[in-house]
């Protein structure tokens, strides 16, 4: 029964005595063949030449001689004796027998060949490894280097990564191969396990023409050179590429495609040199499928990236280009448009020299976020162009943003009909008013903004913050408040602070210099809170205010007497004179003359004409009535009617603004040589 065990078991068998030297084997195993009886019997099992490394096995036998514990299935990789080019792995099994010789107790080790399911479990290992670990990001050069990191060195000793430059930036792939002359960027290198990817990364460069790089990319299909040598299909002698890798000790090089469907996207090429086993069909089929996940990946980085450029594209056209250079507010902002996002800021230039300031920030990302934000942009300026109060201002632009949260709700198919309790956006909106040196404020669900007095003391403006736009309950307060002349109006969005637990205190200590330009404050606010790993867009609007002087604002209480009209011409023509603006004296005369008629005959008393010198010469006429002018087209027959006409035509702006009791008729001139 020995015998037969001995002789005809696929198993390879050894038989030690308590010296671990070789009492009896069994040769017939593939890979123990070419061990003769002569090498092996009478010698101990570190004396074997066996092509594995025995000094672990030896350690295990002695251990199970000396304790009886037995071991079971222990792995081990090596080469057999005379085949240095094949791989093989062996499971090995010990066991203590008593009376193995002389009536002493021995181990004995049995020897199977598991090398095709220690490769298959190799190949399912590396594929779950690549599906686990590749694509975690919408980055295609993180991916990249992912795809190096799987490879290195479970399948290969260096990786090269090869990705389309225009795939990177997002621009819309062509279908078919890639020509040969077409730059890459070498997105990842990894040679060796302790190496970095980083190290040689973000390379442009073309790869030499008629070699298995632009091969594969032509044609999308990978390419095995087994053997780097003459014999080979890409023979050293005939290609420099190929000379430099072979004096480099590359042996075996594989180049996959980076393909998905009717596409490809790069080349990923994998070496090996420090294994002396050549790359086998299996192990190109391997890679192909490692390579199709990163694939995927990069190509869902490349739409991300494209779909972002779009966004910012839009962005960039939808927010303002310059913000208006006045007299009355110094304005300047911070805007980092890192995810693609929905923040805005504006300056809006008002009537009776005030001015509007706002920043707001639409939920979500890209293009629809993006498209939103030009939507509620426009909406909110052309609200603020009406002179309403914030509160107004704000009321109006959350029922327009439920009616966008509607129709974005029935666009997908996901909509009630309502379309209510969906928050869009936030929003602060303030209007500083430098003849009164007090700004109005409301706010939608956003942050309150930050004061700065002249003395540099920071204070957060108390407001009682509303609902977010789009929530279809849009009750909103606005409070007032007084301002020093120099004070500095500080409004951001969420990411600026991030989620630093210290970034408000970080804000407060840098705005607490009034001193500082407002370039210079936006530089330290950027260099102390900007981050460039950020999950939010980052906007921040400065605003020192200016009051204006009392030689800058003339202003008449006037009966509502229709004879008071001509001492209301004398007047302008009066403070025209003094303010060395008599060119427009003649023009101005016409619009006080309409406005005045107009409130005296249509409105109720008093009649207050308020004359302000600034960019513009503004002419403002308030009466007590909320009736609202209204301009007609006079027939040729008609003897009146063509008042607000006149005014209009001699305007650069007018309009009419309402207050809680009565209005505003308003006129804008550009003053001689004055920029409009």
């Amino acid at each position: 029964m020995l015998e037969a065990l001995f002789t005809q078991s696929p198993l390879g068998l050894f038989l030690f005595d308590e010296r671990l030297r070789v009492r009896r084997y069994n040769a017939s195993p593939r890979g123990l063949s070419g061990i003769s009886a002569e090498e092996v019997i009478g010698r101990t099992f570190a004396e074997v030449d066996t092509g594995f490394d025995t000094t672990e096995l030896v350690v295990l036998a002695g251990e199970t001689l000396r304790t009886g514990h037995s071991v079971i299935h222990h792995t081990v990789k090596g080469s057999p004796v005379g085949r240095p080019d094949r791989e093989m792995a062996v499971s090995v099994s010990l066991f203590r027998v008593e009376e193995a010789a002389d009536g002493r107790p021995g181990v004995v080790m049995a020897v199977e060949d598991v090398t095709e399911r220690e490769a298959a479990r190799a190949r399912l290992d590396l594929l779950h490894d690549a599906h686990r670990r590749i694509g975690t990001t919408l980055d295609a050069t993180v991916t990249a280097r992912e795809l190096a990191e799987v490879l290195v060195p479970a399948l290969a000793d260096a990786v090269t990564v090869h990705i389309v430059d225009a795939v990177l930036r997002g621009e819309r792939r062509r279908p078919g191969p890639v020509d040969a002359g077409q730059p890459l960027r070498r997105t990842a290198f990894l040679a060796g396990p302790g190496a970095r990817p980083e190290e040689r990364d973000t390379v442009l460069e073309t790869l030499p023409f008629a070699t298995p790089f632009t091969r594969t990319l032509e044609d999308g299909t990978p390419r095995l050179v087994a053997r780097l040598d003459a014999a080979g299909t890409w023979p050293p002698e005939m290609s420099e590429h190929a000379r430099a890798l072979a004096a480099a000790g590359v042996h075996s090089v594989m180049t996959v495609p980076l393909a998905v469907p009717e596409a490809v996207l790069g080349v990923v090429t994998l070496y090996r040199s420090e294994r002396t086993q050549p790359y086998t069909r299996q192990d190109l089929d391997l890679a192909a499928q490692v390579a199709s996940r990163a694939a995927l990946g990069i190509d869902h980085a490349s739409s991300y990236a494209r779909e972002r450029n779009t966004a910012t594209a839009l962005q960039r056209h939808l927010r303002p280009s310059r913000t208006p250079r006045l007299t009355t507010v110094e304005t300047a902002h911070l805007y980092l448009p890192l995810t693609a996002g929905g923040d805005w800021f504006d300056v809006i230039e008002l009537s009776g020299a005030r001015v509007g300031l706002v920043v707001g920030d639409v939920t979500g990302h890209g293009i629809e976020t993006a498209a939103t934000m030009g939507r509620l942009r426009t909406a909110l300026r052309t609200l603020a162009d009406l002179d309403l109060e914030p509160d107004e201002v704000l009321t109006h632009l959350d029922e327009i943003a439920a009616r966008l949260a509607r129709e974005s709700a029935d666009g997908d198919g996901h909509g009630d009909g309502t379309g209510t309790g969906t928050a869009v956006a936030t929003c602060a909106y303030a209007v500083y008013d430098p003849v009164t040196l007090r700004f109005s404020l409301a706010s939608a669900g956003h942050r309150a903004p930050l004061l700065v007095s002249p003395a540099g003391e920071v204070t957060t403006v108390g407001i009682d913050a509303g609902p977010p736009l789009g929530t279809g309950h849009g009750t909103y307060e606005t409070v007032f408040c007084d301002l020093d002349d120099g004070a500095v109006l500080c409004l951001y969005t969420d990411g600026l602070l991030g989620g630093r637990d210290d970034a408000k205190d970080t804000l407060r200590r840098v705005l607490a210099y009034p001193d500082r330009a407002l370039s210079e404050t936006v530089d330290a606010v950027a260099y102390a809170l900007a981050d460039e790993h950020a999950e939010d867009d980052t906007v921040l609007l400065l605003a020192r205010t200016h009051g204006l002087t009392e030689d800058q604002v003339a202003q008449w209480d006037l009966p509502a007497d229709p004879s008071v009209v001509s001492t209301a011409r004398a007047l302008t023509e009066r403070q025209l004179a003094a303010w060395g603006l008599r060119d427009l004296a003649f023009e101005t005369e016409l619009i006080v003359s309409e406005l005045v008629t107009n409130a005296i005959r249509y409105g109720n008393g008093p009649v207050r004409l308020r004359l302000i010198r600034d960019r513009y010469l503004t002419c403002e006429v308030t009466d007590g009535s909320s009736t609202s002018p209204h301009m007609r087209r006079a027939r040729d027959t008609d003897e009146g009617g063509r008042g607000l006409y006149l005014v209009m035509s001699l305007s650069h702006r007018w309009g009419t603004r309402y207050a809680a009791r009565g209005k505003t008729v308003w006129s804008q001139q550009a003053l001689p040589g004055a920029p409009t």
